[in-house]
C-alpha cells in the first residue's frame, strides 16, 4: 500500500463542531469486525461476520481517515474487532503515520486484545505509535478463557511485554462483570500499576445480542469504587482526554485508575469523537442508533468534495447524548449493533 497518490491534508480553516458546540477532533475507525476472541460481553460465540467484500479496502480507509484529518481530527485510533488480525493492516498504519510526520495528526494509536502484539509491537513503534490500549479483564487463566471463550492469557501477557519493550505506553481496559472478575479488580490494579500501566474500568455496555442478558453481567462502578475506597486512597484527578473516563490517583500504588460509566453517569457533555465502521458507516454516538453512509460518497468521486459534505452532514446530526440503558423488562440491548462492528 502506498500513499503517493493521496493528497496530504490542507490547513484546517474551521474545526468540525456539532450542533451542541462540541469540537470533533478524535476519530475511532474499526478496520475489521473480525476478532480471534469471543468475549462474553461483546459477541455471541457463533458470530456471523461481514463478507470481506463489504469492507472498505485499506486504501479507502486511508483516504477516509485522511479526509477527517484534513477537517481537524488530531487523534486517530484504529480498532476492531481485533485490528491486528486484518491482513496487511500494518501497511495502513505505516501510510497513516505520514500525518504524524507532517504534524497534521497528534496521535495514532489502537485498541487491541493483545493476542497479536508480540508480532507487531516493534513495527507499531517504528510507525510512530506511542501507546496502545489492551483489553484485559482478568489475570486468572481459567477465567480469561471463560470470558474470551478462545483466548490464551499467556499470549496476551507476552504481547504486553513486547509492547513495553518496544517503548509503547500500555493502558489496560477492563470490563467489570458481575460474579466473574469483580473481586479481582484490586489485584488487577496492583499488577497494572506495578508495571507502570494505567487501568480503566468499564461498565458493561448494552450493545448487540450476545446470547445472555446484560442484567446478569452488569455491576455499577460506583459499587466497585466504594469497595476500593475501603482499602485504598482514591484522589480525584482533573485529567481529561476529552473522553468518557473519570480518573483517580491511587495513593498506595501511585497509579492512575479510570472509570467509564455509561449507565451510571452520562459522559456525553464533552464528547469529542465519532466512530467509523469497516464498511464506511459513521456513528456519531456509540450509544445511539444514528448512522450515515460515507462509503457511497467516498467511491462516487476521486476527489473528496462529496465525502467532505457527507462528513459535515453527519457531524451536524450528532445527538446530545447516548441511549444506554439496561432494559430490565425485555432484557435486550439498547443498541442492536455489536461493539465489534462499531469499533469501541
Amino acid at each position: 500500500m502506498t500513499s503517493a497518490a493521496i493528497t496530504p491534508p490542507t490547513t484546517v480553516d474551521r474545526p468540525m463542531t456539532d450542533p451542541f458546540g462540541r469540537t470533533i477532533d478524535y476519530l475511532r475507525v474499526s478496520i475489521t469486525d473480525r476478532c480471534d476472541f469471543r468475549c462474553v460481553y461483546c459477541m455471541a460465540e457463533d458470530m456471523t461476520f461481514l463478507p470481506r467484500a463489504d469492507l472498505l479496502t485499506l486504501e479507502e480507509l486511508d483516504r477516509l481517515c485522511s479526509a477527517f484529518i484534513a477537517k481537524g481530527v488530531r487523534k486517530l485510533r484504529l480498532t476492531g474487532g481485533e485490528p491486528l488480525v486484518r491482513r496487511n493492516m500494518m501497511s495502513l498504519v505505516r501510510s497513516l503515520s505520514r500525518h504524524l510526520k507532517t504534524g497534521a495528526l497528534d496521535e495514532l494509536t489502537l485498541t487491541t486484545n493483545g493476542s497479536q502484539l508480540a508480532r507487531f509491537a516493534a513495527e507499531l513503534a517504528d510507525c510512530g505509535v506511542r501507546r496502545v490500549n489492551v483489553s484485559l479483564d482478568t489475570l486468572d487463566p481459567d477465567e480469561f478463557r471463560r470470558i474470551t471463550r478462545w483466548g490464551d492469557l499467556e499470549r496476551v501477557l507476552a504481547g504486553i511485554d513486547a509492547a513495553r519493550t518496544a517503548g509503547l505506553a500500555v493502558k489496560i481496559n477492563s470490563v467489570v462483570l458481575k460474579g466473574s472478575n469483580e473481586d479481582e479488580i484490586p489485584s488487577l490494579m496492583r499488577w497494572a500499576h506495578g508495571l507502570g500501566m494505567g487501568l480503566t474500568l468499564i461498565e458493561v455496555m448494552p450493545l448487540g445480542e450476545i446470547g445472555e442478558g446484560r442484567i446478569d453481567q452488569y455491576v455499577p462502578l460506583s459499587l466497585i469504587r466504594a469497595r476500593l475506597s475501603a482499602n485504598y486512597t482514591l484522589t480525584d484527578l482533573p485529567d481529561s482526554t476529552g473522553g468518557p473516563a473519570r480518573y483517580v490517583r491511587v495513593e498506595e500504588t501511585g497509579g492512575r485508575l479510570g472509570f467509564i460509566t455509561p449507565l451510571t453517569h452520562n459522559f456525553c457533555e464533552s464528547c469529542n469523537r465519532v466512530r467509523i465502521t469497516c464498511t464506511g458507516t459513521i456513528h456519531t454516538c456509540l450509544g445511539h442508533e444514528d448512522a450515515s453512509d460515507l462509503r457511497r460518497p467516498l467511491r462516487a468521486s476521486p476527489d473528496d468534495a462529496l465525502l467532505s459534505a457527507a462528513i459535515d452532514q453527519a457531524i451536524g446530526s450528532k445527538p446530545k447524548g447516548h441511549d444506554f440503558i439496561i432494559d430490565r423488562r425485555h432484557n435486550r440491548p439498547s443498541v442492536s449493533r455489536h461493539m465489534s462492528v462499531t469499533g469501541g
